[in-house]
């Protein structure tokens, strides 16, 4: 070939390059980089090319197009009706009244409408005109207003709901502005319609694939990242400040609870001549002569824990076959083996009878062999104090010359105590969550690819309790933090990023850490489908799902068939379940992350997103007001850990869109979007200034305003009785033996303190 010719096909090749970019594919960098900058001078190098095409032919083809998401959303959305359809239905028969209302029974407020019902009408609701109404629990969801909420199911309850509404308020605007803005450039772009074998669909045409490499359009882009940026720190202040005020006016006008005036002291340091207790005793007296009033040393009772647990088990079988026998008046026979089904035959009554008997004898024993065992004591204590403001004063100091003993925080409250990791020394606390740290960072990915996703919650709140924390609260806390994390690496940067867990480890550690965010950048535009099938599937039907409650009426007909035998025992078969906050709130953070990721990449996604969060709102309004029980009350401590995930999801957003825009020949994209991440993280220090303290301290004043008011109002109160049994361990509530230690003798006006010290 000639000179002349090889330097016109070459020219003619430029030409048609820029035409038609071929940066508007998947794999841009792979195709130069096979390439290179060098004409295409044989058929190896050709045939190359074509394969690579190819490739990328298919991967585009997969992808949905803008009916057939429209057909699977009219689909999801039919099954999120035919939910609520059955939900509807169940919840007006007679015989379900407890499963959709167990709250109302449990407040005694609501009385079962069996009891009026005759015949049928006892069983199903023969009312048609009910029917009619079927959706009137939505309206009724919304009626209640905030304040009256909170006093009924209390403030955690609330401002988890918030989230769901936070959602509609951050990502609602930002689908309203992406779709005036973003979308109409995205679509005139043209850029798809002028590469040849090239799949696409409506879809890519409405995202910023559609947009010509070095086009000014990407600036339309930028501007508008720094306007949904700013949207959002705007809405994220205003709650963050609510929520703070919410839980300021909540500490100050709820009623009195035992956690207002009590302190739990850890690593209590030993004493040659006294007992922990009097050595705890001993410290206050001195140290807080004026405002100490009790103490409760925390026992180390997880094996009669286990027993009492073991005799409750043995106690439900012992029910169910006295009521088979009340029925059928025959004898039921049981095995002795495992699960009754290997080992002698015995009657089943006697034999429970008599292994229940056997366990509370070794109850008893196992309960005075605590009671008197030093080594069974823990070195911590709830100490009580007679008023708040003491209380607060002794949380939020050092109380001795080393940092390391008497160790204070706020007691929790007592519903919120996690009794079993209260035995653990303080000093292994540290050890056990450097491990469990390193467990997850370490083996933990290459596992969870292994395990269904629905058991991976459970398995992170075991990690959890294996960190030792000393409250319900915290472990919820931590194992949502768990979660998150497991969401964001596994199901976002996994999904985006396809392949195995060593394909995407090797896929990173060969190329330097600033072609990461380029890498997941290209990725992200191709994913959107797979993220709004996602929110269809797993938003929508699991929300619905939710409402239905399928498995807790399952097992509340099965309880009721065999082993409820009175009223009381039907009350303790209801199931009302609770607001899972470790495994709820790591997915609408989720949720969260795909709006700010893709609000200026595939604006498309966002309503599908909107539709979850405002389903949600009814639905978890609904449930809270009708299903839930409060297993704790944290007065909505955990808002500053939504917080700061949720500034954790804008901050990928941003950088993943830097990533993007940086293979899309654009000067100086990277600079112009380099201060949004430093307005992120400067926002995030400046909220955690502003109000992260009142959620971890109390103020003095607020504390001294409550005591004074309290004496004015109950001069009579007897704070001491009041304190009695409030932190004795489950296993020992109602023993009268145990109360000798939960007190100490009045000696407010003796200036001595006893002590069996010989220095």
């Amino acid at each position: 070939m000639s000179r002349k010719k090889r330097r016109r096909k070459e020219k003619k090749r430029k030409t048609r390059k820029k035409k038609n970019p071929l940066i508007s594919s998947p794999f841009p960098k792979k195709i130069e980089s096979d390439f290179g900058s060098s004409p295409i001078s044989s058929k190896v190098q050709f045939r190359k090319g074509l394969a690579i095409v190819r490739k990328i032919a298919p991967v585009r083809k997969e992808m949905a197009n803008l009916r057939e998401i429209s057909v699977s959303a009219a689909l999801n959305l039919l099954s999120a009706f035919a939910f609520l359809v059955a939900f509807a239905i169940l919840r007006l028969q007679p015989i379900n009244d407890r499963v959709y209302f167990p709250k109302w029974y449990r407040r005694r407020i609501r009385n079962s409408p069996r009891r009026s019902g005759v015949c049928l009408t006892r069983f199903v609701n023969l009312d048609w005109r009910t029917y009619i109404k079927f959706l009137n629990w939505m309206p009724a969801a919304l009626r209640m207003p905030e304040l009256e909420l909170i006093d009924h199911a209390g403030l955690d309850s609330v401002v988890y709901i918030r989230i769901y509404l936070l959602g509609l308020k951050v990502i609602g605007p930002l689908a309203v502005l992406a779709f005036l803005v973003l979308v109409p450039v995205n679509w005139t772009g043209e850029t798809l319609e002028g590469v040849k074998n090239l799949a696409y669909n409506d879809i890519d045409k409405l995202s910023i694939s559609n947009v010509p490499d070095g086009s000014k359009r990407f600036w339309v882009h930028i501007v508008m990242s720094y306007v949904f940026a700013l949207w959002t720190f705007y809405v994220l202040y205003v709650e963050y400040k609510e929520v703070a005020a919410m839980r300021l006016r909540y500490l100050a006008s709820e009623n009195r609870r035992p956690d207002q005036f009590t302190v739990l002291v850890r690593n209590v340091p030993p004493d040659p001549d006294e007992t922990v207790s009097e050595h705890i005793e001993h410290f206050f007296r001195v140290n807080h002569p004026d405002s100490y009033l009790t103490h409760q040393v925390v026992y180390n009772a997880n094996k009669l824990a286990k027993l009492v647990q073991k005799k409750k088990s043995l106690q439900n079988w012992y029910t169910y076959y006295l009521n088979k026998y009340e029925r059928t008046s025959k004898r039921p026979t049981t095995r002795t083996g495992f699960g009754g089904v290997v080992g002698t035959k015995v009657d089943a009554i006697d034999y429970y009878s008599s292994e229940i008997q056997k366990l509370s004898e070794a109850e008893a024993l196992g309960r005075e062999k605590v009671l008197s065992d030093p080594k069974a004591i823990v070195r911590a204590a709830f100490v009580s104090f007679k008023s708040r403001w003491a209380a607060a004063v002794c949380a939020q100091t050092q109380l001795s010359h080393n940092p390391t003993i008497w160790l204070t925080e706020w007691a929790p409250e007592p519903r919120d105590v996690y009794w079993r990791n209260l035995a653990i020394p303080y000093f292994d606390l540290t050890i056990r969550r450097k491990s469990v740290r390193s467990f997850i960072q370490g083996f933990l990915p290459g596992i969870v690819l292994k395990i269904f996703l629905i058991l991976l919650p459970t398995i992170l709140m075991m990690m959890s309790k294996v960190e030792g924390f000393s409250s319900r609260s915290s472990l919820d806390r931590r194992s949502a933090g768990k979660y998150h994390l497991f969401l964001l690496v596994n199901v976002f940067l996994g999904s985006i990023i396809t392949g195995t867990a060593f394909q995407q480890l090797k896929t990173f550690l060969h190329q330097p850490p600033t072609e990461i965010p380029k890498t997941v950048g290209e990725s992200i535009p191709m994913k959107a489908t797979f993220f709004i099938t996602y929110t269809m599937v797993d938003g929508w039907a699991g929300i619905a799902a939710e409402i239905l409650r399928l498995v807790p009426l399952v097992i509340f007909h099965l309880k009721n068939m065999f082993l409820v035998k009175t009223e009381q025992d039907r009350e303790e078969a209801m199931d009302p379940g609770c607001l899972n906050f470790a495994t709820y709130e790591p997915k609408i953070q989720f949720y969260f992350l795909l709006g700010l990721v893709y609000s200026a990449v595939t604006p498309v996604l966002l309503p599908f997103v909107i539709i979850f969060f405002a389903f949600s709102y009814v639905v978890f309004r609904h449930q809270v007001i009708n299903v839930y029980d409060q297993r704790y009350e944290s007065g909505g401590s955990f808002w500053p850990d939504v917080h700061r995930r949720l500034l954790i999801g804008l901050l990928i957003s941003q950088f993943l869109l830097m990533g993007l825009l940086s293979t899309k020949n654009i000067e100086k994209s990277t600079i112009a979007l380099l201060p949004l991440p430093i307005l992120t993280i400067w926002f995030h220090v400046y909220c955690k200034g502003r109000f992260q303290s009142a959620f971890v301290r109390f103020s003095l004043q607020d504390a001294m305003t409550k005591d004074t008011l309290e004496r004015a109002t109950e001069p009579n109160l007897n704070l001491r009785a009041y304190l009695k049994d409030a932190y004795v361990h489950p296993v020992f509530k109602g023993r009268s033996h145990f109360d000798s230690p939960l007190l100490v003798p009045d000696e407010e006006n003796n200036t001595l303190v006893l002590t069996r010290r010989s220095s």
